[in-house]
């Protein structure tokens, strides 16, 4: 990593982010209950956000505190609302340094948001005995923990104290190799979804604006495969406008999208009033979520490399959501196509007879948020778990 840093300015962060991580576990409070979460990225850190604060409602003298593997998630989880107390980088899985690391933090819980099970961190946490658990678990056949040549790999799943897993198929794995303290409590990403609609209670003049007139399609986190089935599908669809969130809102890339496009639009933070322009692109951290419930249906990136990004944010609002044909990392994509309220297109002519066959969108809308409110609670399945309670209760 030390030499990719010499070619990566991401990897350079994340080594130099590193180097005062035993100075910061100073600034946590002698008498603290701390209960570490380590999270990859911002992704995770969304995941395990509702179990977080939680925890911090429900913990006398609870300090969160979070870990992160990836620069994306230092620079961005301030933009969510959170009560995490300390955030630094994961320090190197060695052994020196998770024992360091455990000796000064002193948690009375770790939990592992997903996957990253990071071999010395956690047989250092048995070895102090600090109880460990995975939550929102989501495994795979085709990982290494479950072929004939990873049995170190299951290992350190079998040192894992508890699992909260996603779904069956992911507790059948662990079953297979040996674990047993599992329990299927779903993916907290619902929660988190339900929790920011029903907080977010501001209306974006802009947004309102735009959309007075639609029907509104949004891309969200966009990348060039769906960006190339909007400019087709605008081309089609003459009475539609799109707001377009693109993964990456540099400005290279937004005049990228804009000459692709070639039709009237608009930057967020260049508009003052509407003009007639058929596309507005969001070229800002923090707006999409919000944005999705001004629009009629979704377009969400990711889904042409296998790299399928939040589709339960648009649902949230009663969206129909699309998606690519490379979705099969994502569970919760099978599940919105066996609910039929989602569907994959692979061009702009799919998406546009997907839309037409759609029906009253009303009903429709009744039943998106219905299935996704049913999904909801795993953050009470994991709170409210006996393992939990006992655990911090003896802090």
């Amino acid at each position: 990593m030390r030499i990719a840093s010499l070619f990566n300015k991401k990897i350079k962060k994340g080594i130099q982010g590193r180097k005062n991580w035993r100075n910061s576990l100073d600034d946590i409070p002698k008498d603290a209950n701390v209960i570490w979460f380590h999270c990859a990225s911002l992704g995770e850190f969304d995941q395990g956000l509702p179990v977080m604060s939680a925890l911090k409602k429900n913990t006398p003298n609870a300090f969160i505190l979070l870990t992160f593997f990836s620069p994306s998630g230092m620079n961005h989880y301030h933009k969510r609302e959170h009560p995490v107390d300390l955030t630094i980088y994961l320090p190197f899985d060695t052994k020196s340094n998770a024992r360091t690391f455990l000796k000064k933090a002193k948690p009375s819980l770790a939990l592992f948001v997903k996957y990253e099970f990071w071999p010395n961190f956690i047989s250092e946490c048995k070895r102090a005995k600090v109880k460990t658990v995975s939550i929102s678990t989501l495994l795979r056949s085709s990982q290494v923990y479950f072929k004939w040549y990873g049995g170190f790999f299951a290992n350190v799943l079998k040192s894992i104290d508890h699992f909260f897993v996603q779904n069956a198929q992911t507790k059948e794995l662990l079953d297979s190799i040996g674990v047993k303290q599992i329990e299927i409590s779903g993916d907290t990403r619902y929660d988190k979804v339900i929790q920011h609609k029903n907080s977010s209670t501001s209306t974006d003049p802009i947004l309102s604006q735009f959309t007075a007139e639609g029907p509104i399609l949004i891309a969200g986190s966009s990348w060039e495969e769906e960006e190339k089935i909007v400019k087709k599908f605008l081309e089609s669809n003459t009475n539609t406008k799109v707001i377009i969130a693109p993964h990456n809102v540099n400005s290279s890339n937004i005049e990228r999208i804009q000459s692709l496009l070639d039709q009237p639009s608009v930057r967020y933070t260049q508009y003052q009033e509407y003009k007639g322009n058929r596309v507005l692109i969001i070229d800002t951290i923090g707006h999409l979520t919000s944005a999705y419930q001004y629009a009629h249906y979704a377009l969400i990136g990711g889904g042409f490399s296998g790299n399928l990004h939040n589709i339960l944010e648009p649902a949230v609002y009663g969206l129909p959501v699309f998606f690519g044909p490379v979705f099969h990392k994502f569970p919760e994509a099978q599940s919105f196509i066996d609910g039929g309220i989602g569907s994959v297109v692979e061009n702009a002519e799919q998406l546009s007879q997907k839309i037409n066959a759609l029906g009253d969108q009303q009903e429709l809308k009744q039943k998106i948020e219905a299935f996704i409110s049913a999904q909801s609670g795993a953050t009470n399945k994991i709170v409210n778990h006996p393992f939990i309670a006992n655990t911090l209760k003896q802090k």
